[in-house]
Formats: structure tokens, C-alpha cells, sequence
């Protein structure tokens, strides 16, 4: 899986498969690497020893075990590397605390990222993007959006905005494997909808279903579709019950 970047033609990002449906994404620069919610280190250890690859960096997006657990570990194994994630996080391990309007650049990989605080899904969640790529977390999901465990429906819903405004040709690398499930619940809800058909007819026949595109989840997701944040809120309600 490449993801086209014209300054960089080497760069290419791998989803490392954990857990139940976890995706761990990798962007690989000539064997330079950072490492984006390492839940698990193991397979991504397995991963970068197996392809010959060196990790630079890890990037959180909050601060919940399927997306930190692996971190000590891998750095342990990789004491050079640097760990980035959200100011509002306290985490066991030394990082460089980041808010939004940060930017992110790692030369050795040849990627810069902005950052954007995205509460809803927790308190402290931040997302990484460029006009390439957005690593998401838990925020958004291919045709849904993550369940308000600490924030409101209103702070998910002005999350979403922000990332409604990024460049349609945005490729989305969220974190969890949930569209197919995200595809039918939008179904349920908008029955006749011709784009959502056949997403769902192309979608199963994918074992990885991702990246999607700001585009695509602008004409699909019902999350960014909400009107408000009343409608939002009803939304997700139904989704939490479906």
C-alpha cells in the first residue's frame, strides 16, 4: 500500500494488523519508520525486523491501551526512538507533548504533519495530518465515528468539522476495522442511498478496507452528514444501540 507523496516517492504506509480489528500503521521512508498507536508491539517488532526497517518515531493519537501498550516496549527494543502525543495526556513514558496548531516534522522520514485536537472519543485525543494522509485514531472510522467515552456529543461534532474541512483527495488511516458494521448502520438509516450500496458491495471483498478518502466519507458517513449537533447526538445514540 503506497501513499503517493511527491517529494518523497519512497514513502509507503503499512497497516500492522492487533488485536480484534486494531490497525497499526507504519510510514516507511527507506527503511526509516514512525509508528502510529502501537497497541501491540509485537507484531510490529515482528515487522520491522522481518522487512529490515528502523523506527524513528511514534505518534499517539490518545491514550487508550489498544493504542499505547506496545509503545515501552518497542522503545525499550529501539532507545533512539521519540515519542509525540497530546499535551493533555499523562502518560508513564517521556514524550513531546502536542496541541493543535503544532506541527510535526520528522526529516528522516521526510514527513511534516499538523496537528488538530479532536475531543469526543476521549479528552485528550489529537489527530496527525497533511495533504496527503490523516492519521485519525479513534475520531473517525470509514463511515462512522468513535464512541463519546469522555467528551460530549457536541465536542465529537465540532471534531468532525475540523476534519471536514481537509482536502477531499485526504486519505483517512483510522484505527480499527469497523466499516463494513459502520456501512450497515448507515444503510439502516438511509436506505436508498445508491453511494452507500455500492460502497458496502466493494468494500466486502477487502480484507483491509482502508484507507478511505475525506471525499468518500463526505458523501457516506452519516456522522459527517449530521446537520447539527442535536441530529449528531441522535446519530450516534442509535449507533451505540444498533
Amino acid at each position: 500500500m503506497r501513499a503517493h507523496n511527491p517529494s518523497h516517492s519512497n514513502t509507503s504506509i503499512i497497516p500492522i494488523k492487533a488485536f480484534m480489528d486494531n490497525y497499526i500503521w507504519l510510514i516507511n521512508n527507506s527503511g526509516k519508520v514512525a509508528i502510529v498507536d502501537p497497541g501491540d508491539a509485537k507484531p510490529v517488532i515482528d515487522y520491522l525486523k522481518s522487512n529490515a526497517l528502523y523506527p524513528k518515531a511514534i505518534l499517539i493519537t490518545h491514550k487508550h491501551s489498544d493504542h499505547i501498550g506496545g509503545v515501552e516496549t518497542i522503545k525499550a527494543a529501539y532507545p533512539e526512538v521519540i515519542i509525540y502525543g497530546p499535551k493533555t495526556s499523562s502518560f508513564d513514558f517521556e514524550y513531546i507533548a502536542l496541541s493543535e496548531g503544532d506541527t510535526l516534522s520528522i526529516p528522516d522520514i521526510g514527513i511534516k504533519f499538523d496537528v488538530l485536537e479532536t475531543p469526543g472519543h476521549t479528552d485528550d485525543h489529537i489527530v496527525y495530518y497533511n495533504e496527503e494522509s490523516l492519521f485519525c485514531g479513534d475520531t473517525l472510522f470509514a463511515c462512522g465515528c468513535g464512541r463519546l467515552f469522555e467528551g460530549t456529543a457536541e465536542q465529537m461534532y465540532e471534531s468532525l468539522q475540523k476534519l471536514k474541512k481537509l482536502d477531499l483527495k485526504t486519505k483517512v488511516y483510522c484505527a480499527h476495522e469497523y466499516t463494513l458494521e459502520n456501512i450497515r448502520f448507515a444503510m439502516s438509516l438511509d436506505k436508498n442511498n445508491p453511494l452507500l450500496t455500492r460502497r458496502f458491495n466493494e468494500d466486502k471483498l477487502k480484507s483491509n478496507t482502508l484507507p478511505s478518502t475525506i471525499a468518500t466519507e463526505l458523501a457516506t458517513n452519516p456522522f459527517l452528514l449530521a446537520e447539527n449537533s442535536e441530529k449528531f447526538k441522535e446519530i450516534r445514540l442509535k449507533k451505540d444501540a444498533f
